[in-house]
């Protein structure tokens, strides 16, 4: 049993010396990139393609996770960049902004509001809405949106996957908001339509946090 473990104990130990070694090389580096769950899937697969071409022997890593976990992360020097939605109140931060975005409302494709073409302002609190993380920033962005229009949204269902978001929105169990660049599929494929909130826009600040 000794015997077993110190093999196993050695043998971590060569690919730590080996990996030490290798990170003392001339253009051998790492990136600790974070990002959310969106920006990994829809966001990151070209560009990470493109750096790995660009810089063959940098070692990379991603985590995923919401802007609060990424401010924290970086706080925290797990990761070394974040792409996120921009952050508020924190001064040891810089932020890069690469582009911006536009909240809508996605609904099935079956809602009265699609077969429409419009959204009913009145029914606007009645629905039942298919949100994200209450911690997010999108959700606050949303609930400050509707609070200056005069409006509470009625019952929420929180859920952690915009995947999840689409599919339940799909079989009409509520509306959501979303950037329609993360329901791009759908939308070709008309199983999920989007519609503006209103005459005035939610607009949402993506970049690079460091």
């Amino acid at each position: 049993q000794l015997l077993h473990h110190a093999q196993k104990i050695l043998g971590e130990m060569e690919t730590a010396r080996d990996s030490l070694g290798k990170l003392g090389k001339w253009g051998r580096g790492r990136l600790r990139l974070g990002a959310s769950t969106t920006a990994c899937q829809h966001i990151i697969p070209p560009v990470l393609r493109e750096f790995k071409e660009s810089f063959p022997d940098h070692a990379i890593s991603i985590e995923p996770g919401d802007t609060r976990g990424m401010v924290g992360a970086l706080l925290a020097h797990r990761i070394d960049l974040a792409l996120s939605l921009e952050a508020d109140n924190e001064p040891q931060l810089e932020f890069h902004p690469l582009f911006t975005d536009e909240l809508s409302f996605i609904v099935g494709a079956q809602h009265p509001w699609a077969l429409a073409g419009r959204v009913d302002r009145e029914e606007i609190p009645r629905q039942n809405y298919i949100l994200y993380s209450k911690s997010s920033v999108t959700f606050r962005l949303v609930e400050e949106y509707f609070r200056r229009e005069g409006m509470v949204l009625n019952a929420v269902i929180e859920v952690g996957s915009m995947e999840a978001t689409k599919e339940l929105v799909k079989l009409g169990l509520g509306v959501s908001v979303l950037a329609p660049w993360i329901a791009r599929k759908e939308l070709d494929e008309q199983s999920l339509v989007s519609l503006p909130l209103g005459r005035r826009k939610l607009p949402r600040n993506w970049g690079i946090l460091h």
